[in-house]
Formats: C-alpha cells, sequence, structure tokens
C-alpha cells in the first residue's frame, strides 16, 4: 500500500472494476436504428439524459421514453436495455477475488456514478461470482442515482464521509477519472487515478 495508515477504501465501478465498451454500445444501438447515435449521445460526457439518469433526476422509464424520442421509432424497453447495458462488459474473477480479499483489512465502499439500469444488470451479471453476490463485496454502495448527487461534486465525498463515519485522511479513492480524483484530495481523500481496465492490485503488494 502506497499510503500508511488506510483503513476504508472507496472504489469507483465502470473502468475501475467494471471493463466497459463504449463502442459496442454505439453499435448496439445502431442497430435498433438509432442511426445518429453518435452525435446524439455522448456517453462519455455527463450531461443531458446522462447526467439526469445518474443524478436520479429523471426516472428509467423516462430514460427510454428520451431515448425512443430520439431515435423516432418505438423500440420496447427490453431493446433499449439491452443496447444501454452493452456497454458494460465484466468484472474480471481475479478483482472479484481481490474485493473479497480487500474486506479482511479494510473496509470497502463502493461510490460510483451509476444508473439503475446499469446497476441492476451488474448486481445480476457481473457481481454474481461463486456463491457471493454484491452485498458480500462491500461494507455499504454509494450510488449517484440513489443519493442525487454525482462526481466530482464535493458534495457526494462529503455525504459519503459523514454517512460511513470515516476520516478522509484514513481513507484511499480508486476511480478511473482524474477529476474526481482532484475532487476527493481537496477533501484530504488520498487517491489513486487507474487507467480503464487496469489491474491495480499491486497498490496493495507489499515491497
Amino acid at each position: 500500500m502506497k499510503s500508511k495508515g488506510i483503513k476504508n477504501l472507496l472504489i469507483d465501478l465502470g473502468g475501475v472494476l467494471i471493463n466497459l465498451d463504449r463502442q459496442r454500445c454505439m453499435e448496439s444501438f445502431k442497430k435498433l436504428g438509432f442511426t445518429d447515435v453518435e452525435e446524439r449521445l455522448n456517453i462519455q460526457q455527463l450531461h443531458g439524459i446522462f447526467m439526469q439518469q445518474e443524478k436520479g433526476l429523471i426516472t428509467s422509464a423516462d430514460f427510454r421514453n428520451e431515448i425512443r424520442d430520439m431515435m423516432g421509432k418505438t423500440v420496447s424497453d427490453k431493446q433499449i436495455d439491452a443496447a444501454w447495458n452493452s456497454f458494460l462488459v465484466d468484472i474480471p474473477a481475479y478483482k472479484l477475488d481481490l474485493l473479497l480479499k480487500l474486506r479482511t483489512k479494510y473496509v470497502v465502499y463502493l461510490l460510483s456514478n451509476t444508473n439503475e439500469i446499469h446497476w441492476k444488470w451488474a448486481c445480476q451479471h457481473a457481481f454474481p461470482y461463486r456463491t457471493f453476490r454484491v452485498e458480500d463485496y462491500f461494507e455499504k454502495t454509494y450510488l449517484s442515482y440513489e443519493m442525487h448527487m454525482i462526481k466530482p461534486e464535493a458534495e457526494i465525498f462529503k455525504a459519503v464521509i459523514e454517512d460511513a463515519g470515516i476520516e478522509p485522511q484514513e481513507t484511499l479513492f480508486i476511480d478511473d477519472s482524474e477529476l474526481n480524483c482532484k475532487a476527493a484530495e481537496g477533501l484530504g481523500i488520498s487517491t489513486y487515478t487507474a487507467k480503464a481496465g487496469e489491474d491495480w492490485s499491486h497498490l496493495f503488494k507489499s515491497k
């Protein structure tokens, strides 16, 4: 561990635990007939319906209706969900093993900008492993759409610190966004910016 005195881990979901495939998502929407999806949707930048969805300001039903309006055609909820969830690939087994191991030494929390559709898919398809389910990996999950806040807003970090009753200086935050990490650092939290799909287990290997 690079930082001494760390007792708590805040771990991001997308890019840090779960592998993402933006191109596959775009192609899936195109197959549905959403021909200008690249221009209409920028899923890497949180704005419009994506920010509203991740902040929990609109429901999943509202999101699907917005997608149908953008497409200008009738497609089912199931088809929209399948295309949207094709953005998510998997959580490698070694990362699930690592989470279980880390729980024996640290208090582990999930802090993710996510939405209801993606979260339900992850709980059903990405986290189940051997006999384990999502609640076995974390002390608590902090999800943007439930909290009505998103990273890099300082408020979301303050809310987690207060709710979990943890000290910032005893906490390491692992995220794939430099912006999110800078926001956490501003509150005294140690951070590590992971590259997409990186094996960051080296952080916990003794020298």
